[in-house]
C-alpha cells in the first residue's frame, strides 16, 4: 500500500444557486504520496481552487473524503481542522493574506504562536532565507507584492508543515518578480521536504512538478507523470 499524505476519494462539491444546485467538483479522486509534487493545471473555472481549499480543510465537500496523513477531514469539527491545519499543512494564497496590523516578522510568527511555541527564532531565519532579513518590521503596505509573497511563502513554512499548498503563487506578480518567486518556492520545498499541491495557469511551472492532475469542467480529465 503506498504511503499517501493526501488521499482524496471521489470529492464533489456543488453549490445552492437561484438557478438550482451549481456543481463545480464531479467524483475527483487522486492520492499524493510523502515527498511527492503536484500542479493542479486547468482553464479558469474548472473548480482548482475549490479543489485545493477542500484539501486543505478550508471548506467541506458535498461527498467524497479527504485524508491528510491519515486523518479524515471529513470526520472533524472545525477546531480539530483547524488543529490539523496548523500541525501539518501549510497554505500559500494568491493575495497573500498577511495581516494588515503586523510586521513581516508577526505575520511570519502567527502559526507557532498559536501553538504556544517561541517563534521570533524561527521567523526571523525564514525571513533571512526569503531574502527579507532588513524588512522584518515593516509592514506589508510598505512591501511591494513580491515582497508580500516572500512573507507568505515563510510563514507557510514555519511549522514545518508535512504537506504545502500553493494556490497560484505567482499569479498577481509581473513576469520577472515571478520568477524569482517560483525560484525560491522549490528552494524552501527542497529543504523542508514537504509534500507540495500547487494549482497554476502556467505549463512550465507545472512540468517542475512530479506529476500533474488536469481539471476540465470540474472533472480530472488527466493524469500524468513528468
Amino acid at each position: 500500500m503506498r504511503d499517501l499524505i493526501l488521499d482524496v476519494r471521489r470529492l464533489s462539491k456543488s453549490y445552492a444557486t437561484v438557478h438550482g444546485e451549481l456543481t463545480v467538483l464531479h467524483q475527483v479522486s487522486f492520492g499524493l504520496e510523502a515527498g511527492e509534487t503536484m500542479a493542479i493545471l486547468g482553464p479558469s473555472g474548472s473548480g482548482k481552487t475549490t479543489l485545493l481549499g477542500l484539501c486543505a480543510g478550508l471548506d467541506r465537500p458535498s461527498e467524497g473524503s479527504v485524508s491528510v496523513n491519515g486523518v479524515e477531514l471529513t470526520e472533524q469539527d472545525e477546531d480539530g481542522l483547524a488543529q490539523l491545519r496548523n500541525d501539518q499543512i501549510g497554505f500559500i494564497f494568491q493575495n497573500f493574506q498577511l495581516l494588515p496590523t503586523l510586521t513581516a516578522l508577526e505575520n511570519v510568527m502567527v502559526p507557532l504562536e498559536l501553538r504556544g511555541e517561541p517563534a521570533g527564532e524561527r521567523a526571523t531565519e525564514l525571513l533571512d532565507q526569503v531574502g527579507l532579513g532588513d524588512r522584518v518590521d515593516h509592514y506589508p503596505v510598505q512591501l511591494s507584492g513580491g515582497e508580500q509573497q516572500r512573507v507568505a511563502i515563510a510563514r507557510a513554512f514555519i511549522n514545518r508543515p508535512r504537506l504545502l499548498f500553493a494556490d497560484e503563487p505567482t499569479g498577481n506578480l509581473d513576469g520577472a518578480t515571478a520568477e524569482v518567486i517560483r525560484e525560491l518556492l522549490f528552494e524552501i520545498h527542497g529543504r523542508a521536504e514537504a509534500s507540495l499541491v500547487m494549482v497554476t495557469h502556467d505549463e512550465s511551472l507545472a512540468r517542475r512538478t512530479g506529476k500533474i492532475l488536469r481539471l476540465a469542467n470540474g472533472r480530472v480529465v488527466a493524469e500524468e507523470l513528468v
